[in-house]
């Protein structure tokens, strides 16, 4: 079709090279440029509005949520180890029970 559209072979010409009926050509021709006027005309219903997409709207939503808790949970204990004298590394081996006894 984009062929056709470029003008460098007849439409005839280019119809029977690929076996098609010349209706078929006009009217994929016509779609086409129906749906590229709609499109710059911003007139196209966006696939943005399928249900896949809102659940997944919605947990990538959950999920960034989820992550900003986590941040500000980790931020909480890195200050308050910080103000024991300890960093986060030897709280946390001494979590794991290797170098200093809990407490």
């Amino acid at each position: 079709m984009l062929e056709g559209l470029r003008g460098e072979d007849s439409i005839a010409e280019l119809c029977r090279r690929e076996g098609l009926n010349s209706n078929v050509y006009y009217h994929w021709s016509k779609e086409f440029l129906e749906a590229g006027k709609k499109r710059l005309a911003g007139d196209t219903n966006r696939e943005a509005t399928s249900t896949e997409v809102k659940e997944l709207r919605a947990e990538s939503s959950a999920l960034k949520e989820t992550l900003g808790e986590l941040l500000m949970e980790n931020r909480l204990l890195k200050k308050a180890f910080s103000g024991m004298g300890r960093t986060i590394y030897e709280v946390l081996r001494c979590r794991e029970g290797r170098d200093y006894p809990l407490g």
